[in-house]
């Protein structure tokens, strides 16, 4: 009888292992990323041209072989100039710091930074065109002596997006493809999922041009839902002045409704601050905390998971949090010494967000809802930064509601017509169901 039960636990545990894996998509067909479909079907855009290439670390194929080597390896076309974005190629770079160009003696290319001091001083459309007037006036030595852009047949971007608008790599893409457009470059757009899914969208979308920065581009809300790929062809027709010979590689056999760890890819850091996918769930929200005197994780291994600041006891918080009854999350009280930015070597209490059903939370309302609460119960100590928090929302009307008072309900339907409209206009450029 007993080895009878253990037979039948076993038998239990394989179906239930079965079960999970035919849930989760493994029996579907493998997702393919868009650098893996350019190389299998479209080799005829890049054959007998000179590529330049916009990545970082995130620029991997399914099997984490870096496309760099693999463009490198290609016999066919020729790889002649790498494009950092914020974080650089090698994203060792902390958020805002300034990256700078120069020649990669590994990778034995020249890189390009598009983010740096140069971005601030010529504007954000020149950025490549200063850099490349840069290295056709100095005396690089001869990697780098005829201008990279001169020597680029094919403009080429791959890299991982996390569905919010407050991520530079979205603005570094487009301003690309405008210098692209007006260097008559053609521009292709190596295709990869949105790892928080491609259905959900929430919070208020950007006034252009007023609230237009390189946190924010134009006018689409703080969670879209959309890839790369599809940005590419929403900024074509919201933001550039000249059309672009712009072509996207769409994924293969992604799904909008699913999460990135559905797909099967591996997940690498997009940036310093998003470790896992779970700091990548709660990132649309918690990224307003940066326009704010709160910590939001960074210096912490959960960074945007976790919050607080010096003066917030987290047993209270999390308790009025949780009495909120929020979608989809519980709050954890917590205390934190971060190692660098807000707070640093200073003991905070605050919460962890604890993602308990993600099809039902709602990133944006509940970090409305824990500001909202956070003013309630430490009033002045809560300091906001308006030029900052209005750029990361878009619109200075959210921050004038939390500052007097307004419920967080009244605020979210304050913008919801706006992102009833949009969802409307991002029909037109949805490559995937």
């Amino acid at each position: 009888m007993k080895i009878l039960s253990i037979s039948f636990f076993l038998f239990a545990m394989a179906f239930q292992v079965c079960r999970a894996q035919s849930t989760n998509g493994s029996s579907q067909p493998a997702v393919k990323l868009g650098v893996e479909v350019l190389f299998e079907k479209h080799l005829d855009l890049i054959r007998g041209k000179r590529i330049g290439l916009i990545t970082n670390p995130s620029g991997l194929d399914s099997h984490l072989d870096s496309i760099i080597q693999l463009f490198r390896e290609q016999p066919d076309v020729k790889l002649v100039a790498l494009y950092g974005p914020e974080h650089g190629v090698r994203g060792d770079a902390q958020a805002g710091q300034s990256v700078s160009s120069y020649y990669d003696k590994d990778y034995q290319l020249p890189v390009f930074s598009l983010y740096g001091e140069s971005k601030r001083k010529v504007g954000l459309h020149s950025k490549i065109d200063a850099v490349m007037r840069q290295y056709d006036t100095e005396d690089s030595g001869k990697t780098l002596t005829s201008g990279a852009l001169k020597g680029v047949d094919v403009m080429i971007c791959d890299m991982q997006d996390v569905g919010t608008r407050v991520y530079t790599f979205e603005a570094t893409m487009a301003h690309a493809m405008q210098t692209c457009a007006n260097a008559h470059i053609p521009f292709i757009v190596l295709d990869r999922p949105n790892p928080i899914g491609g259905v959900a969208m929430e919070g208020p979308i950007l006034e252009y041009p007023k609230y237009s920065s390189y946190i924010g581009l134009c006018t689409t809300p703080l969670r879209h839902g959309m890839t790369m790929g599809e940005l590419a062809l929403f900024y074509q027709d919201h933001f550039l002045t000249n059309k672009v010979d712009l072509t996207v590689i769409p994924v293969e056999n992604w799904h909008r409704d699913e999460w990135f760890d559905q797909t099967g890819l591996p997940w690498v850091m997009p940036s310093p601050n998003l470790p896992t996918l779970d700091s990548a769930i709660v990132y649309p929200g918690q990224v307003m905390l940066e326009g704010t005197e709160l910590s939001e994780g960074r210096g912490t291994t959960r960074p945007f998971e976790i919050f607080g600041a010096p003066w917030i006891d987290g047993y209270v918080l999390a308790g009025k949090l949780n009495a909120l009854h929020l979608p989809g999350v519980k709050f954890r009280e917590i205390w934190f010494t971060p190692t660098f930015s807000k707070f640093q070597g200073k003991l905070c209490g605050g919460c962890q967000i604890h993602v308990t059903d993600r099809n039902v939370f709602q990133p944006i309302a509940t970090t409305l809802n824990i500001l909202a609460t956070i003013k309630q119960l430490y009033g002045k100590k809560l300091i906001f930064h308006p030029k900052y928090f209005d750029k990361v929302l878009g619109n200075d009307t959210v921050l004038q509601g939390l500052e007097s008072g307004e419920p967080v309900d009244k605020i979210i339907a304050a913008y919801q017509p706006g992102l009833d409209e949009f969802a409307k206009e991002r029909g037109k450029y949805l490559l995937y169901h």
